[in-house]
């Protein structure tokens, strides 16, 4: 999971909103504990009906609808479920933004300002880093991948279920500041070159404290003998790989689904572990939306097994959201909370990565399995994934279907 989770957004922005445009870029910054993470938000406007979008890299995340009424703007994020409670007076947006569940936090915003880039002699840091670290999920090392161009960077810090998003900034004062905000994640890293060639890299994100990394070119690491960052291919297995593999939930209309059903015999199936909580599993959704459209008519078949928190399988709302946001038409099902997950999954070992994908062949039978998603702040990682996965489902559609499964 990431290293911070934020969730819809509400923007509420009062006052004489209504007699100014808030069509255009915007600077903002979000405050965590004694920092500002800056960011840009981008509204647009027609008539009273208004929409925003924040960037992940070049990626936009829109909002789901919005509308300006009596001077009170209100513009929802419902697949993220957050809000932002502002207050607009002469050109600034003032207000928190949060939840009940997370708290809110200090949020300010101007119209965006253009600053010519300062001219200055950035160390070249581009490329892919090692950064050695246990983790909870069992790895040992983690990759760090930086796109340069002069003084401006963009970063990503990938582990075994997914990335950061992308980290951008700028070289100033002997180190990098990149920051990220997505509305749904937040987090700052400054990266420091040290004499030896390696980076100090410090990481800060929503309710996370700072926290010291070091990091060493890739081509380095191993002659070095740092670990090596966990294969996503290898991370999670199952007991019997010569058995079918077993789902049976039920779908948001109560229908109970099931691996034995007839609209899975003789398919490839790709069983998809995911959350709408999980914003490796939003980078995630749209490739399987894409992947779906392409390849159902030949024989595809992708069932979703979502396992959200208590509130949210009472009453599933930001669910909802997240399957209308991303156009998704393949099965899903309610599997249960995320502290159920092995208990649901019985036949899978090590299966702690959010989201995890299993790649079923005609017979029923797991083939591969793939931990994590490696979005495009990945750089080629995400390009690679991509290229992999598209080649897995066309050689299993190209496989005889035997007589019985």
């Amino acid at each position: 999971m990431r290293l911070t989770r934020l969730f819809p957004v509400f923007l509420v922005v009062a006052g004489a909103i209504q007699a100014h445009s808030l069509k255009g870029l915007w600077d903002g910054t979000v405050k965590y504990d004694d920092y500002k993470i800056p960011f840009l938000i981008q509204f647009s406007q027609k008539g009273d009906v208004v929409s925003a979008a924040f960037f992940n890299g070049d990626e936009q995340v829109t909002s789901t609808g919005g509308r300006l009424n009596n001077g009170a703007l209100n513009v929802n994020f419902d697949h993220y479920a957050t809000r932002l409670t502002a207050t607009y007076a002469e050109g600034v947006i003032k207000g928190t933004y949060g939840n009940n569940k997370y708290g809110f936090h200090d949020f300010e915003a101007r119209p965006h300002a253009k600053v010519a880039a300062e001219k200055v002699n950035a160390p070249n840091i581009a490329g892919v880093w090692t950064i050695p670290n246990e983790s909870p999920k069992g790895e040992h090392a983690w990759r760090l991948i930086v796109q340069q161009q002069g003084a401006h960077a963009s970063a990503a810090i990938l582990r075994v279920d997914g990335d950061t998003g992308a980290l951008v900034g700028n070289f100033s004062d002997g180190k990098w500041i990149l920051n990220h905000f997505d509305g749904a994640r937040a987090s700052v890293a400054e990266i420091t070159p040290k004499e030896d060639g390696s980076l100090d890299v410090e990481l800060r994100g929503f309710k996370n404290p700072p926290k010291h990394f070091n990091a060493v070119r890739s081509e380095l690491a191993k002659s070095k003998g740092l670990p090596e960052p966990t294969d996503p291919e290898e991370h999670t297995r199952v007991k019997d790989a010569n058995e079918p593999f077993q789902f049976s939930f039920l779908d948001l209309n109560g229908k109970l689904v099931s691996n034995t059903d007839p609209q899975f015999r003789g398919k490839v199936v790709i069983v998809n572990v995911t959350g709408s909580w999980c914003p490796n599993c939003h980078d995630e959704a749209p490739f399987l939306v894409e992947l779906y459209r392409k390849y159902h008519a030949q024989g595809l078949e992708i069932v979703a097994l979502d396992f959200e928190e208590p509130e949210q399988r009472k009453d599933p709302t930001r669910l909802q959201a997240f399957i209308k946001k991303y156009g998704i038409e393949y099965n899903y099902l309610l599997a249960g909370e995320p502290s159920e997950l092995q208990t649901k999954l019985p036949q899978a070992v090590n299966l702690n990565s959010w989201p995890t994908t299993f790649f079923l062949d005609r017979d029923g039978k797991v083939r591969a399995i793939h931990a994590g998603f490696a979005a495009p702040a990945s750089g080629e990682f995400n390009t690679a994934l991509r290229h992999e996965t598209t080649e897995r489902i066309e050689k299993l559609l190209s496989e005889n279907v035997r007589a019985s499964r």
